[in-house]
């Protein structure tokens, strides 16, 4: 099996990303499980090992993205 591994560093944490090809055309991104580390995030495919990569890694981002911050007040109905 071909596995290509990208270190890549998303909001100031370091991640290992691990792409293997799962069919013609189809790579499959996903972190590399650390000892004791969590395994429950989703996979994400694409159609080369740079593309899988770059689907994780901008989901990454945008999860580790500071929240926007609440309201003041409730909306109420209109």
């Amino acid at each position: 099996m071909n596995v290509i591994h990208f270190d890549k560093t998303i909001n100031g944490r370091a991640y290992t990303i691990e792409v293997s090809p799962v069919g013609v055309d189809r790579w499959r991104a996903q972190i590399v499980r650390t000892p004791g580390g969590s395994s429950a995030l989703m996979p994400f495919y694409g159609v080369s090992p740079d593309e899988a990569a770059h689907q994780l890694s901008t989901w990454l981002t945008r999860a580790a993205g500071v929240a926007a911050p609440a309201t003041a007040g409730a909306l109420k109905p209109s």
